[in-house]
């Protein structure tokens, strides 16, 4: 267990008025601190009723006070929680009580950091604490859960060991040649590659889907002036969150909602029409309206349906479309009598024909926004994840298909061990086996106060 040798304290519950306010403090002076502000010994585990005292044992209010004896807390560490009436000023006397015994104010996060370095938790399992507090569906707080107790940690553990094993084997033979010849020039080592790449491929699949249940999808809805891009901005808001109106330049800057489609977030950004024209402020809304559409996830050009694509629209799918999920939308056709439909509904392209104005075809934009991304059917097994884990697992993934052409092209055993160490690598950062300290400090730094 890492020792830390300061006592740190914070208000564990959200700010505003409620019935209940929770001060946590974690440290080794956290129960000789809590006897000082209760007058009384605590027994592990048990809820205390008492008074909560000032320096001149002055009641400051009265409520629960329980302590969690280290290592069986949820730091590692000596913890004692306060549970107080929820006015901001009772605890903030509270903890500057316990600051002049000697705690101070924890950090953002921090005692969730605590609980990593002292093993209670892995990295991915911090992680999970701050998206399920920050989850914004039931999906979301479903798959942040699973992470917490172990799903997505399990799994890349599994994998590891597989890859530990065979790395193990290859630098065998690198060593004892002659033991391990038939482990070299046999089929098991191409077996073994095999299923990790099939086992990494499962856990991306899993996790893809969870990175877009915790952190959504940015939507960017472009095309020339009055093609409806605000009417459907308000359609899938369901309320009139954008001015409509017949004269084109209406929409003058960026207008982000963050919606969720059947549980999955996502961030939908409307933006100036697409036109030449010399009028400063608007032509400021068509460059704002490109850096968008440059940074987007998925793209959503608008056109009228029967008419051709213009020109401003075909240059920002060559400057912009490189690598993205891109919807082209044939809108009105409520004018021009066609059905709702989709065409050419692939991979990462799709176009639909539906009406803004009535919702006809909506919901075929909705679950073309799911196949994109591979959410049309929601894993059960889903786990949270996030983008960086994301990146670590296709940097996995490469060294094991690189692993498989070393192997397979006879470049040499010290290539193959080479390429499963930097898998493996890739898949500690996950864990936090191999981590540097300046991304903790930024994964940490975006936790709540007292969490």
């Amino acid at each position: 267990m890492v020792k830390n040798h300061d006592t740190i304290v914070a208000i564990a519950t959200p700010a505003g008025r409620g019935g209940i306010g929770v001060i946590r403090l974690s440290g080794p002076a956290a129960p000789k601190i809590a006897h000082k502000i209760v007058k009384r010994e605590l027994r592990p585990r048990y809820a205390h009723f008492c008074k909560f005292l000032d320096k001149d044992g002055v009641a400051i209010d009265e409520g629960i006070a329980i302590c969690f004896p280290a290592p069986g807390s949820y730091t590692g560490e000596d913890v004692v929680e306060f549970q107080a009436h929820g006015s901001r000023a009772v605890l903030d006397i509270l903890v500057q009580r316990a600051v002049e015994l000697g705690a101070r104010p924890a950090r953002p996060g921090e005692f969730t950091e605590r609980a990593f370095h002292n093993n209670r938790i892995d990295l991915i399992q911090a992680e999970a604490v701050a998206d399920l507090i920050d989850s914004a569906s039931s999906h979301a707080a479903r798959s942040a859960v699973r992470s917490l107790e172990g799903e997505f940690s399990r799994r890349i553990n599994n994998l590891l060991d597989k890859i530990i094993d065979l790395r193990v084997k290859v630098e065998g033979s690198l060593d004892f040649p002659e033991e391990d010849a038939n482990f070299a020039g046999g089929g098991d080592v191409a077996e073994k590659l095999d299923s990790c790449r099939a086992e990494r491929d499962s856990i991306f699949s899993a996790a893809r889907q969870g990175a877009v249940l915790n952190e959504g999808v940015n939507a960017v809805i472009v095309g020339r002036p009055n093609v409806g891009k605000s009417t459907l901005l308000n359609m899938l808001a369901g309320k009139d969150a954008a001015i409509v109106n017949a004269a084109p330049g209406t929409t003058r800057d960026l207008i982000e909602l963050d919606i969720t489609i059947d549980g999955i977030p996502l961030r939908i950004i409307d933006t100036a029409g697409l036109r030449t024209t010399r009028e400063p402020v608007e032509e400021e809304g068509i460059r704002r309206a490109k850096a968008a559409a440059d940074t987007a996830d998925i793209l959503i050009l608008i056109n009228e349906c029967g008419q051709p694509l213009g020109a401003e629209e075909q240059q920002l799918l060559q400057e912009t479309a490189d690598g993205k999920q891109v919807i082209i939308l044939h809108n009105k056709i409520d004018l021009c009598q066609v059905e709702p439909k989709v065409e050419r509904g692939g991979n990462s392209m799709a176009e639909i024909y539906l009406s803004a104005k009535t919702g006809a075809g909506l919901e075929l934009l909705k679950d073309q926004l799911k196949k994109l991304f591979g959410m049309q059917n929601l894993r059960e097994d889903v786990f949270i994840a996030r983008r960086r884990h994301l990146e670590a697992l296709g940097r996995a993934g490469q060294s094991l298909h690189e692993a498989m052409d070393a192997y397979v092209g006879k470049q040499g055993m010290e290539l193959l061990a080479e390429h499963l160490r930097n898998a493996q690598h890739a898949l500690g950062e996950i864990t936090g086996v191999y981590v540097a300290d300046d991304l903790l400090g930024e994964i940490f730094s975006r936790f709540c106060l007292g969490k």
